[in-house]
């Protein structure tokens, strides 16, 4: 079960774009794009290549620690640093990636603008750390007459993988798909709806980029966050059919103080229109609060729209949708011993004088 009113008119004014060569609309330099944040005297060790990666990894497994790693697109925030915690505390080395993928833009979408702060995003990681409360018992014998505090090692984050365009695609990397050339990754069945019904190269290029980072990087554990729940989705079935070894650990939404989910693109929202977005949220509790004594599907989607419509006009809900948990298929009533995920994307007015679009979930 779903609603859309927003999206049939959405998709016709993309398509106006579609019809146009992608450099009569978008310029993108991908040099401009490749050029290597720069981090003077920085307190982690940053990795630039696959080999300086690779050459890292060696020595972990050598050592016998578990590697988490966090992949990112920079401009961190607290939901980025969540991530990051929950590795230091499940790893014994923690990497984090710093790289905007281009592969999962559209010419239309904003790979321009997205926002860089490399010094502020290395800055923010430096200050992480994670010391055990307790001794770890497989250290420290009872009986040793040693000083436990010492034996409380603290873990922080070890090194950043920041790679230039060129390094992750050497074959180049335009924005249109259909002159995209190379080894690219799609997981069939589970990245054409919901987001990907209204970003339909995403999916690919989130699936492509995770990929090209889990043989870099070799990890134990890799963190995502549930604010991208399908994104959650495509990569756990992508890891378990392309027979990864690593866990795909998800860790709960962060979120401001309204309940706005936090978003590197809430950055281009005023404060009033962060607000106002906190009604999503608001919905999200209301169609929880439904859920405990109703399962129909449309039921639960009207508590949201009605309470998300308090504040956001009708028209700039994209949708709102409830779905199988594993295999995303739309829902007209939720198993109680299963649950479904209920999420929704709406658009809100940017500092730009455009629209961002939000989006946010729950898992009923």
């Amino acid at each position: 079960m779903a609603y859309r009113p927003a999206f049939r008119a959405f998709s016709r004014s993309l398509s106006f774009f579609r019809q146009l060569p992608s450099s009569s609309y978008f310029s993108y330099s991908t040099a401009a794009a490749a050029e290597l944040p720069l981090a003077a005297s920085s307190p982690i060790q940053i990795l630039r290549t696959k080999a300086e990666v690779r050459h890292w990894r060696a020595a972990q497994t050598l050592a016998g620690n578990s590697v988490g790693f966090v992949p990112t697109m920079g401009a961190l925030h607290e939901g980025h640093l969540s991530l990051v915690r929950s590795s230091l505390r499940m790893n014994d080395k923690t990497l984090v990636s710093i790289f905007v993928n281009p592969s999962q833009f559209a010419p239309t979408e904003d790979l321009a603008s997205y926002p860089r702060d490399f010094d502020r995003d290395v800055a923010l990681l430096s200050e992480l750390e994670y010391t055990p409360a307790e001794t770890p018992k497989r250290i420290a014998a009872p009986e040793a007459n040693v000083d436990e505090s010492v034996l409380r090692t603290t873990t922080k984050v070890d090194a950043v993988f920041a790679p230039s365009v060129e390094e992750m695609y050497p074959s180049g990397i335009p924005l249109a798909v259909s002159e995209q050339t190379g080894a690219f990754v799609t997981v069939e069945g589970l990245s054409s709806q919901l987001e990907g019904a209204i970003r339909p190269q995403f999916f690919r290029g989130v699936a492509t980029v995770v990929t090209k980072f889990l043989n870099i990087v070799q990890p134990d554990r890799v963190y995502f966050g549930q604010k991208d729940v399908q994104q959650t989705v495509v990569v756990k079935r992508m890891v378990s059919d392309l027979c990864y070894g690593c866990a795909v650990v998800v860790v709960p939404t962060s979120r401001a103080d309204n309940g706005l989910a936090l978003s590197s693109r809430n950055a281009y929202l005023t404060d009033q229109v962060r607000e106002d977005a906190g009604a999503i949220f608001k919905g999200l509790q209301r169609a929880v609060d439904v859920y405990r004594t109703e399962t129909d599907a449309g039921k639960i989607i009207a508590a949201v729209v009605e309470t998300v419509a308090e504040k956001i006009p009708v028209e700039e809900i994209e949708y709102v949708c409830i779905n199988d948990l594993e295999t995303l298929e739309e829902l007209e009533r939720v198993h109680p011993l299963k649950g479904a995920i209920l999420s929704l994307a709406v658009r809100v007015p940017n500092s730009f004088g455009g629209k961002t679009r939000l989006i946010d979930n729950v898992i009923l």
